[in-house]
């Protein structure tokens, strides 16, 4: 929530909450709030009964004018004040304020306190306040377990029978305790929608083929365990299903509605459905937001009214929803087909997508979890489902197809923490480079879009294949089925052809086929027996170079596919840590490899890239998570001091010399240099430094220097730096002069760098440097918040990162240092978001440290953007 904002979030047991600042329209509210108090209540949050003037007085405080003095929010429900929470600076200009919270006696518990103080502490930390503060009864206890929920920095000191109690404003550290709130609450709040005890379908019509009366059929023919009623315009029973004219009508409340009506009368069903009790609603109807204006204010309004009434809302313009619990058995969807009871959940944006992803577990046999068609994502989104399936017991793992980020810095963090738990697999549209930023370094133009949800994938752990095909089979590999130890694989078949393609595609996607005690591939010929077929993939099985195992079988007139496939399968069976996939020409193509169902494809390629992917999933599972580094001789205050005085005069491209102050200020080293205005000073500058030295233009926007004729090095005399100040300086803008630097060099020249993105946040580049790093975009990119650990995973996965470590005999570079500077650079851009760009290139890195020779930085404000740490509903 931004100072002047408002924003919807879940209590612990499902309702909406709306957060937003006090008005002084609220004053009777208000009031009221404190007038059906409990006394018990008021004693806690005044210490004493209060008279009614010092609650008038409490009033009039909290409707005042929000400012950097004072800060009120209020907790509505529907159209009911439930809380209160305030901050009022307690000294002058500094970074601390008292804090004050009341909720109303009967929400007690649902943690709707913790919520204010959530919210109240963003909007604190817009007007610089660092620190709440407070006096709180010992006997309060919900306050002080509501101070300790929202920060692990909490300090107490208890005097004269009050504790003061104190906490920070910003605090990661308590980010597992707010995804355990996150999770509590979305579970409560998709209740409804995923196992609701009675569904309606309004626009159930009578004739076959319309949205609504099919996915009324599908709901009753998979066997919907709940109450199910028609709702449409005669009433009449739809096959046999009661059918009424209004939700009104209906007998019992009902727990969801699927609505199958014009765009036009969607907001006239949802009304009706708040009157009797709904808690959440699909809506299959088109003619919303993906059909301009009118349309996208029409789902603008059907969400706030959704909101208001506590309903949760998928769609609009979606597929439906799919539940394959035996205890629920809920088909609200027009999909074609429903797929077996299995472990993998899916979200897609696309209902195209969502039902190839069910055909393709309706083929392969691994089945399907829950289903949720996102549609229009106006409410329900992949960051909830994301926190419904962390404890949802049957889910094994996840497939998203996504089009859009809701707040895709919350996304990071959520979807990292189940990746912890399953594999997650993600399709992101939008590869191409339609999409690509423009930036003036080239820092900001290797963080394209593109790039960066690679970087925010690779980090969280999730699967990102390179297309739906790709998805389907690594799906298949990742549902129930055991992850490798490491990335060797056996390959036993009857087809020598195959079994060279297979090996071909494993070591092109980074697996290894070892040849280490027999032949692998092994081809133990077409017409092989089913029993020697086994005992040859027993012994693949239990050798000690295997980590998986590629079974290839060709089916032929002269051999047994069936009885081969079923041998084989005891032996699957048999090795249940052993991940096992089969390739299956001339067979039952809806066969799966023994009880436990290992997946069987049509072609080794597909096999061979399923399973790498569950290889490098393996991998990033095994690895520690890290933690947030200590760097010394940091002075944030410092470099925070010279970015606002930059913006005050205007921001966009630094001066060298303002860049390298800020940049000192974290310790991150640059050459120093001189500016020179004149031939004469540039000769002079470059007596005092020594000799040789180098020439380059002062302009701050110029890209590619070289290219332009704005760098000459190896200047080794006073007639030298004079001879070349002029085309030098002509490179650039006329008033910026050359800056003039004692010429170093270094085994190898990278380029490191900052962009920010104001969804994403802020990345962190380390690439090959110089006047390759366009030609051979060897990049690495990381968004912060970074740990100790993902700067030594950024440079091992360059490409050139055998030029670091000792290419040939050369002497290896201080890794450390270079690990330094990443770590530092994301300190600096998690803290001062409002570097836009900054590119320091060349970094020359040897074996005595890292220091970069050239700086490009440009500031911008920072408006609203997503709070990765505060809960709220999505906005899309």
């Amino acid at each position: 929530m931004t100072p002047t904002g408002s924003a919807d979030a879940l209590a612990l047991d499902g309702g909406i909450i709306t957060i937003r600042p006090v008005r002084p329209a609220d004053r009777d509210s208000l009031a009221g709030l404190y007038a059906n108090a409990a006394p018990d209540d008021l004693r806690m949050r005044f210490f004493a009964q209060p008279s009614d003037r010092a609650l008038a007085a409490e009033v009039n405080r909290l409707c005042r004018a929000e400012s950097d003095q004072h800060i009120a929010v209020l907790a509505v429900e529907g159209n009911r004040l439930v809380g209160v929470a305030s901050v009022e600076r307690t000294d002058g200009p500094g970074q601390r304020a008292e804090f004050s919270v009341f909720v109303a006696g009967p929400d007690h518990g649902r943690g709707i306190g913790t919520l204010l103080l959530e919210h109240l502490a963003a909007s604190a930390r817009h007007h610089g306040i660092a620190e709440l503060v407070g006096e709180v009864l010992p006997e309060n206890f919900a306050m002080l377990r509501t101070a300790r929920d929202l920060s692990t920095h909490v300090r107490s000191h208890f005097d004269h029978g009050i504790i003061d109690v104190g906490l920070t404003t910003l605090d990661p550290e308590a980010e597992a305790s707010v995804d355990l709130r996150d999770r509590t609450a979305e579970r409560a709040s998709l209740h409804a929608l995923l196992s609701p005890a009675a569904v309606a379908v309004v626009g159930a019509g009578h004739k076959p083929g319309g949205v609504g009366h099919e996915t009324l059929r599908g709901l009753r023919e998979y066997g919907f365990t709940g109450a199910l009623y028609a709702v449409n315009r005669s009433g009449e029973p739809v096959d046999g299903i009661t059918a009424y004219r209004s939700l009104r009508r209906l007998p019992t409340p009902v727990d969801l509605l699927v609505i199958a009506v014009p765009a036009e009368h969607v907001s006239a069903v949802l009304a009706d459905g708040a009157a009797v009790g709904a808690r959440a609603a699909v809506v299959l109807s088109a003619g919303f937001g993906e059909s301009g204006p009118q349309g996208r204010r029409r789902q603008h309004d059907l969400v706030r009214f959704a909101r208001k009434h506590g309903i949760r809302l998928v769609g609009p313009n979606c597929l439906g929803v799919i539940n394959t619990d035996p205890a629920v058995r809920l088909n609200a969807s027009f999909a074609p087909a429903v797929p077996p009871t299995g472990g993998l959940a899916v979200a897609a944006q696309s209902g195209a997508v969502g039902i190839a992803l069910v055909e393709d577990a309706i083929h392969a046999g691994h089945g399907i979890s829950t289903f949720v068609s996102l549609g229009n994502k106006a409410d329900v989104s992949g960051n909830d489902l994301i926190a419904y399936w962390y404890d949802d017991p049957a889910t094994q793992a996840v497939a998203l197809y996504l089009e859009s980020f809701g707040n895709p810095r919350k996304f990071a963090r959520t979807v990292r923490a189940l990746a912890r738990r399953k594999p997650v697999l993600a399709l992101k549209s939008g590869r191409s480079g339609a999409g690509q930023r423009a930036g003036a370094s080239h820092t900001a133009a290797a963080a394209a879009p593109a790039a960066t949800v690679d970087a925010l994938f690779a980090q969280a752990g999730v699967v990102r294949p390179d297309n739906l095909g790709d998805l389907m089979d690594a799906a298949r590999m990742l549902t129930g089925q055991p992850l490798p130890a490491g990335r060797r694989l056996a390959i036993v078949g009857n087809a020598g052809g195959l079994n060279v393609l297979a090996a071909d595609a494993a070591e092109a996607t980074g697996l290894t086929v070892p040849a280490a005690g027999g032949d692998n591939p092994l081809d133990l010929g077409a017409g092989v027996t089913p029993a020697a077929f086994a005992a040859a993939a027993v012994k693949a099985a239990g050798s000690a170079t295997a980590d998986m195992l590629l079974l290839i079988v060709i089916g032929t007139h002269a051999n047994q596919p069936a009885a081969i496939m079923e041998a084989l399968g005891t032996v699957t069976d048999e090795n249940p840590d052993l991940p096992v996939a089969v390739v299956l020409i001339g067979g039952d193509p809806a066969v799966r490899l023994g009880k436990r169902g290992a997946p069987v494809y049509d072609l080794p390629e597909r096999a061979v890239h399923a399973l790498a992917a569950a290889a490098g999933y393996a991998e990033w599972q095994r690895q520690p998570l890290g933690r947030r580094p200590e760097l010394a001789g940091v002075d944030a205050e410092g470099a925070r001091a010279l970015v606002e005085q930059a913006l005050a005069e205007g921001g966009n491209w630094q001066d060298y010399q303002r860049t390298a102050a800020i940049l000192s200020a974290y310790g991150i080293g640059v050459l120093p240099a001189v500016t020179a205005m004149s031939a004469a000073s540039a000769a002079a500058a470059a007596d005092g430094l020594g000799y040789p030295v180098v020439l380059k233009s002062a302009d701050p926007e110029l890209v590619h220097k070289t290219d332009r004729g704005g760098v000459r090095v190896g200047l080794n005399g006073p007639a030298a730096v004079r001879h070349a100040f002029k085309p030098v300086a002509a490179a650039g803008r006329p008033d910026t002069g050359v800056l003039v630097q004692t010429q170093v060099t270094a085994p190898v020249e990278l380029v490191a760098g900052i962009a920010h993105d104001p969804q994403f946040g802020s990345v962190v580049l380390l690439g090959l440097g110089g006047v390759h790093t366009d030609l051979l975009g060897d990049r690495a990119l990381r968004l912060v918040p970074m740990t100790d650990l993902d700067a030594g995973r950024m440079w091992r996965g360059l490409r050139a990162a055998p030029l670091l470590t000792g290419y040939r005999g050369t002497p290896p570079v201080d890794t450390a240092a270079l690990e330094d500077l990443l770590l530092r650079l994301g300190r600096l851009a998690e803290d001062l978001p409002e570097i836009a760009e900054l590119d320091l290139n060349p970094v020359l890195a040897g074996p005595d440290g890292v220091v970069a020779v050239d700086a490009k930085l440009r500031l911008a404000p920072v408006g609203a953007e997503p709070d990765p740490l505060l809960r709220r509903l999505s906005t899309a």
